[in-house]
């Protein structure tokens, strides 16, 4: 069978796993060490889930929220869910109480898979207001001491008790899905407001996969491991980290954590690593970072190599003889060593979900890291465009994923019409008839097709600063270049009918600690937010950034933040986009005052 044939995402992994048997599939730490669980043990526990499902009474159609962090249970319970006829809802882990009720409420969900208790404390209220929810699932024991009276299930009792070989009571029901039926209901991840649930279908992922498949081949794929790090309830990676591998036969290791990420690189060995810009900036500022303590060669000779590199990334390769000479070098003393840290055997690096800044995708490109620019929406399932690792483009998104059509509308917006492309917003017919119109969506971003074909997004319809003037300004061409500054962690432009722009900028945290104490004063943010040298230190790196800016783009005044925008204080989504409503809420009145 092929993409064109299995009617189902259960359908292609079980597919999947018939064929590969005993071989690895699913990656995670257990007493500290990477240990792995088969395609065909996979296979096993999805069944006895989804028996167990039936068993509670879940009906064809019928929504299960799934709240985890990323691990092998997650994916697991996804495909148990779709396999019984049901429809998957994830979940962020970062969502408070208020958001899970959101969910849950709107999705009309019949019942709840949590992983932790920690996570519980949070699902577990939300439930007391959702009284169509029937039953919880929870992956590891919980005692909730009478907190509801929703009945709630061990997640290993119920699988062993579903250990059966006979099949029967879930076959019609995997028989009876077909491609156009709704696998599941991925939440947006509410960068202006509640998240509206979006239908995406079985033939919408597959075709996705069937995409990046087409223009991964340029590489040549086989024996390919992944390290999942983005939540898997976001749309990027439920494609692109769990089906997608599934469609190959690769394997997933699960990322601890981004403080553990350098070493799960080096213990996973991955070919394949996507992401979001936020960790490829944070990457390139830690192996900057660590060069430059270590100083002398070492720190010489990276930066000759990013000279070079860079050089060869504009001219096509066309550098004289002896620059060549010295880059072959270079690739020996520092590009191997680079590779090394990133495992050893990385293809490429799919970095989307928000525009990458083109000096990161030359800093990798220059250390001989293949890193690939792709743009999409969580409506079109959600891969749009990409990079071909043959023809890389860093100021671009690369061209459309094939069969997908894309065109300009006349006020510059990106239109994308095909198989991948959303049903429409769960219980919202206004924003599915504005998003789909006459088969075309409407992606709400602004952008070009170039000569060849490639997409290059400009910006965000909605997110264009429009001065007093007239000018429209990108907030994000400008964020990216000030987060390029070793001072600055994140910023946020600000200016829309005002006479020009402004920023709130949240400084490095490194830089915060030597700073301090190099001039004697409190590490914390806080404190430094108002005095003056350290403003003053701040300026500077502003000052820098606005040489690479027109005038028009050009900070005039800034204010310094308390502390890092964070899922935590919802200043920022969980897939690390700032959400610019929340930090107004804190900053807008010191933002307007910039201009008084």
């Amino acid at each position: 069978m092929s993409y064109e044939t299995w009617p189902s995402l259960p359908a292609m992994f079980f597919a999947q796993a018939d064929r590969l048997g005993a071989q690895p599939f699913l990656w995670a730490k257990r007493s500290k060490v990477y240990a792995s669980i088969s395609y065909s043990e996979t296979a096993r526990e999805v069944k006895a889930l989804a028996r167990a499902l039936v068993a509670l009474g879940l009906e064809n159609g019928d929504r299960v929220v799934l709240v985890s962090e990323n691990r092998p249970e997650w994916g697991i319970a996804d495909l148990a869910i779709m396999t019984a006829g049901g429809i998957a809802v994830p979940a962020y882990t970062t969502n408070t109480s208020r958001d899970h009720r959101h969910i849950l409420t709107d999705s009309g969900a019949l019942a709840v898979i949590v992983s932790t208790k920690a996570l519980a404390k949070r699902v577990l209220p939300a439930l007391a207001e959702c009284r169509g929810v029937r039953f919880v699932i929870m992956i590891e024991p919980i005692e909730t001491g009478g907190l509801i009276d929703v009945p709630i299930h061990d997640w290993d009792g119920l699988l062993a008790a579903q250990r059966i070989d006979d099949d029967a009571s879930i076959e019609a029901r995997l028989a009876a899905l077909k491609r156009d039926d709704i696998a599941c209901l991925i939440y947006t991840s509410g960068t202006g407001g509640n998240p509206k649930g979006v239908m995406q279908r079985h033939e919408s992922i597959m075709y996705n996969c069937k995409g990046a498949n087409l223009l991964l081949q340029q590489i040549g794929l086989g024996d390919d491991v992944f390290l999942s790090f983005l939540p898997l309830s976001h749309a990027y990676e439920h494609t692109a980290g769990l089906y997608f591998p599934i469609s190959i036969g690769a394997q997933i290791y699960y990322a601890e954590g981004v403080e553990t990420l350098s070493a799960n690189l080096i213990e996973a060995r991955p070919t394949i690593m996507v992401s979001v810009p936020r960790l490829f900036e944070v990457l390139r500022a830690r192996i900057l970072q660590g060069a430059k303590q270590k100083g002398g060669l070492r720190y010489r000779l990276l930066n000759l190599t990013l000279y070079l590199g860079r050089r060869a990334q504009l001219s096509s390769n066309r550098l004289s003889l002896p620059a060549r000479l010295l880059n072959r070098l270079l690739d020996r003393l520092v590009r191997r060593k680079a590779a090394a840290r990133f495992g050893g055997r990385l293809k490429a690096m799919i970095s989307g979900g928000a525009p990458l800044n083109i000096d990161v995708g030359l800093f990798f490109a220059s250390l001989g890291l293949r890193l690939l620019q792709g743009y999409g929406q969580t409506e079109a399932a959600p891969v749009i465009a990409c990079n071909p690792p043959n023809r890389v483009k860093l100021h671009t998104v690369g061209p459309p994923l094939d069969g997908v059509e894309v065109r300009i509308a006349e006020d510059g917006e990106i239109l994308v019409r095909g198989p991948l492309v959303m049903s429409g917003y769960w219980n919202d017919s206004a924003a599915s008839r504005n998003a789909l119109r006459d088969g075309w969506l409407h992606t709400g971003d602004v952008g070009r097709l170039d000569e060849d074909g490639y997409l290059q997004i400009t910006d965000r319809k909605r997110d264009v600063i429009v001065l007093s003037g007239g000018d429209n300004v990108s907030p994000q061409r400008l964020e990216g270049i000030l987060n390029l500054q070793a001072e600055i962690a994140q910023a946020m432009a600000f200016g829309d009918r005002h006479p020009y722009v402004v920023a709130l900028i949240v400084p490095d945290e490194s830089f915060v600690r030597d700073w301090a104490a190099a001039n004697g004063k409190n590490g914390a943010m806080a404190e430094l937010a108002g005095d003056a040298a350290f403003i003053q230190a701040i300026g500077a790196a502003v000052e820098r950034a606005n040489r690479d800016l027109s005038s028009i783009e050009r900070i005039k005044r800034f204010v310094v933040a308390t502390e890092p925008f964070t899922t935590d204080n919802s200043q920022m989504t969980p897939t690390l986009k700032v959400r610019r409503h929340e930090v107004l809420k804190v900053y807008g009145e010191k933002l307007e005052r910039l201009y008084h």
